[in-house]
């Protein structure tokens, strides 16, 4: 049963009766008696201390600030090597590889006819990257033995040739595979809920390969934490706070169970690499708040009641955050300055590791070097000019705040068993069980903005028909589909043809025979075999998915 907080929720003059997003009533004040017991014990243990409800690290900032992390990518390889450099010379402290979405999502090539019926569109959302070649330009001039990268790949299936065309970039350039230090996605929720492409793989499948990601990087990769589960796709496809956190953690609890069965990597390994996610920080600033520090604790307590795990580098959550692009709005854009700093500012509060702010002028297109630079100058104004790293876990103990982290949690783990009722997270996805509460909430979300019940400054509440601070949308490559088949033409012309036509039939053998793909994708990668050609073998292997929802 759901924790109530004591006495009912007390309407305003107007007669409002206040919850946040996630449709948790709120009280006028809180007091002791709002907390329960077990919170109030959790709260008392200080930041750096199981259950980890207070924060990951004693020192909190002091011992290492957040890692600036902004998502880049556009247009040509070339253009996302320009913009990681400009990123990176502001102040960023890593980067994020965005691919095409038109191409990678569905492992497409250019010539394709589905991205040849959209070539206006190919480059808008990513840098088109067919091959290990391509990679290479998307990183002339950036150092991956020195930065923390993402190198691509936030969804299931696209993830093996995002990393393998980074990879194998690195080992052309003389490093070794154990020097890198980064992270994969691979990520359920962008794809299988909210964008669904025309050609994805079953779920099972992917699940398949993340792990064969795991054990791949296991043997290789010690510094890279090979899959991430993204909450932040979760919520921006329509799951709530406390259904982002059970998504997440059921997800994880399905790679967690499919490795312990394998046997073939320890499962506090497993753990530790599985406790790096993304979570969304959105407008409702105390209620995402409380949702981070309600991570931390179900983290630790799903490990160690379930598994058994006591190994501390696993049970400490660590997280990444992005702001919501959804929450910037393309009327009066300038003010989603103010929105990207005041979710940063309850993303610090929250006690991240890393984290991106949406530019201003996302709702309008890609992000202009002016809006990403922003971004970074906002994160470095709360990092340097308000004293925020001072002291770890300030909300500790406020009564509010930790009611509030109770709550969310608590219902936290009662959507986890409808999750676990369904059939757990993969038997939820196919069936269609998820997406049904995705869509759900988004309906109710749509109404609420339309009635006039969740107030959006500028577009439902003090609108104005003159923006005084225009804003050009930012002008990328419009020669992205031409340059790419051009690059694919000259790739396809330049490589060991009998070399790339073995390493083909080669993946698809072990893709056929249940060997381990990530293995199988990075030795074709690196014999030059492209995206599309990975996606004709995964397609022709494991089916295309049907997705189960009627429109």
């Amino acid at each position: 049963m759901t924790h109530e907080p004591s006495g009912s929720p007390v309407e305003d003059s107007g007669g409002r009766e206040w919850s946040t997003v996630s449709g948790i009533p709120l009280k006028i004040s809180y007091g002791p008696d709002d907390v329960p017991e077990g919170t109030r014990a959790a709260a008392a243990a200080p930041p750096g201390s199981v259950p980890y409800l207070r924060g990951a690290h004693s020192l909190g900032y002091r011992s290492k600030p957040w890692r600036i992390f902004q998502l880049s990518g556009f247009g040509n390889p070339e253009d996302e090597a320009e913009r990681i450099r400009y990123l990176l010379s502001k102040g960023g402290t890593g980067f994020i590889m965005e691919h095409d979405r038109m191409t990678a999502d569905n492992l497409y090539d250019v010539d394709h006819p589905e991205v040849v019926s959209r070539r206006e569109d190919v480059g808008i959302s990513g840098a088109v990257i067919m091959s290990a070649h391509d990679c290479e330009l998307a990183l002339e001039g950036i150092d991956q033995g020195r930065y923390y990268a993402h190198a691509g790949g936030g969804v299931a299936q696209h993830a093996p040739f995002a990393m393998a065309a980074y990879w194998n970039v690195a080992l052309r350039r003389g490093l070794r595979l154990d020097q890198l230090n980064g992270t994969g996605q691979a990520d359920f929720f962008l794809t299988y809920i909210g964008c669904p492409p025309l050609h994805q793989i079953p779920p099972a499948a992917a699940l398949k390969i993340n792990c064969d990601i795991v054990e791949f990087c296991n043997q290789h990769l010690p510094r890279w934490t090979p899959i991430s589960m993204a909450g932040y796709n979760a919520a921006d496809s329509g799951l709530n706070a406390y259904q982002e956190l059970a998504a997440v953690f059921a997800c994880n609890i399905a790679h967690l169970d499919e490795v312990k069965r394998r046997g073939t990597v320890p499962v506090e390994k497993l753990a530790y690499a599985l406790g790096g996610v993304s979570f969304r920080m959105a407008m409702d600033f105390f209620e995402d708040i409380c949702k981070l520090r309600a991570a931390r604790r179900m983290w630790h307590d799903i490990l160690h009641d379930r598994y058994g795990i006591t190994d501390e580098r696993a049970l400490r959550l660590r997280i990444h955050i992005v702001t919501a692009g959804s929450a910037m709005t393309y009327q009066e854009p300038i003010n989603n300055i103010v929105r990207g700093t005041v979710m940063g500012l309850s993303a610090v509060l929250g006690g991240v590791q890393s984290m991106g702010i949406s530019a201003y002028d996302e709702a309008l297109s890609v992000p202009s070097e002016q809006a990403h630079q922003q971004s970074i100058r906002a994160q470095q104004i709360l990092m340097h000019e308000t004293n925020l790293m001072a002291v770890a876990d300030p909300l500790g103990g406020s009564f509010y705040v930790e009611a509030l982290t109770a709550e969310l949690e608590e219902r936290a783990y009662a959507f986890l068993a409808e999750i676990e009722e369904a059939g757990g997270f993969i038997a939820a996805m196919e069936s269609g069980f998820m997406h049904g509460v995705a869509s759900e909430n988004q309906v109710t979300l749509e109404t609420m903005i339309s009635d006039g019940t969740r107030q959006i400054v500028g577009v439902n509440i003090h609108t104005s028909d003159h923006d005084p601070f225009h804003i050009d949308g930012f002008q990328g490559s419009i020669d992205a589909w031409e340059k790419g088949m051009q690059r694919l033409e000259r790739h396809r012309a330049a490589r060991d043809r009998d070399r790339a036509t073995a390493a083909i039939d080669s993946l698809e053998r072990v893709c056929r025979t249940g060997g381990n793909v990530m293995a199988g994708v990075m030795s074709a990668v690196g014999d030059d075999v492209t995206v599309g050609e990975v996606g004709e073998v995964f397609r022709e292997t494991y089916g295309s998915w049907k997705f189960p929802v009627s429109f």
